[in-house]
């Protein structure tokens, strides 16, 4: 008997799912299946990096109307953003199962890549994001200044931005809303050590500008019970993710499930599923 089975009644869309990591390779059509019996009827699939934008459009068009992709290069891997790269992502930009343009942006935690090439990386992509008028889909980490400096003058130029997987302070929240971004939401509030502020600032947000994901297999919801033994996220566990931000916005979880679905289908440009 599968103890995460859910009988949850609404229609779900995960927008940010790692589903190109190695972790799923065993077991993706049953885990793709768990999603759907939990009422995730639809997942943008993230691109980070050269291999994985092209690994997540082929996952996208073989599962056409389930699955889309990003294509995009993650600020860890900055420095792989040559032309070739640049004229790669283009090119994968231009097929209609590639809904988005990154991640993309800054990682000041990590610094796995020198910060001068992550803003040029970061500036190249917002670039693409003006010649082919597709969402934005955001990294920032501890680069708050410095990632809206160098967003605010491609936003009035480009389609919808989302700051994917939002940790940020009130100020990064506030600053970002009023740049005009979305917000990406992520089990990231479950976790008492590092999210216990987002309980607060996610009732600040306005329905029709937040959205959820699952960021799987990273940040398994630690209020999730059973606890996995693996302690893989999987987008099957998003309704918990909706439950409790819910529960924190006071709102009723129809009504949640609801509006976050609405506005990625919207944003992604998705159709009905």
């Amino acid at each position: 008997m599968n103890p995460y089975r859910s009988t949850f009644p609404h229609a779900l869309v995960d927008i940010g799912a790692n589903l190109t990591h190695e972790s799923f390779r065993h077991d993706f059509d049953a885990m793709l299946e768990r999603a759907r019996e939990a009422g995730v009827r639809q997942l943008v699939v993230t691109g980070a990096s050269r291999t994985g934008s092209r690994e997540a459009l082929a996952l996208a068009r073989a599962h056409p109307g389930r699955l889309f992709a990003t294509a995009g290069v993650h600020p860890h891997h900055a420095l792989e953003l040559t032309d070739e790269a640049v004229a790669e992502l283009r090119a994968l930009l231009a097929e209609p199962e590639v809904v988005a343009v990154g991640e993309c942006g800054l990682d000041y935690f990590r610094d796995f890549s020198p910060r001068h090439a992550q803003r040029r990386a970061f500036e190249r992509q917002l670039e693409l994001a003006v010649e082919c008028q597709k969402p934005l889909f955001l990294h920032q980490r501890d680069a708050h200044d410095d990632f809206l400096a160098i967003l605010r003058p491609f936003l009035p130029k480009c389609g919808p931005a989302v700051v994917h997987c939002f940790t940020g302070d009130e100020r990064a929240l506030m600053e970002s809303l009023e740049a005009g971004c979305f917000i990406g939401i992520t089990g990231w509030l479950c976790d008492e050590r590092r999210g216990q502020h987002l309980r607060e600032l996610v009732k600040r947000i306005p329905a029709e500008r937040l959205m959820v994901e699952t960021d799987c297999p990273y940040l398994l919801p630690r209020t999730l019970k059973p606890t996995p033994k693996d302690r893989r996220n999987e987008p099957a566990f998003l309704p918990h993710i909706v439950q409790e931000l819910a529960r924190d916005r006071g709102e009723d979880v129809a009504v949640t499930a609801a509006t976050t679905t609405a506005t990625a289908r919207a944003f992604f440009r998705l159709p009905e599923a």
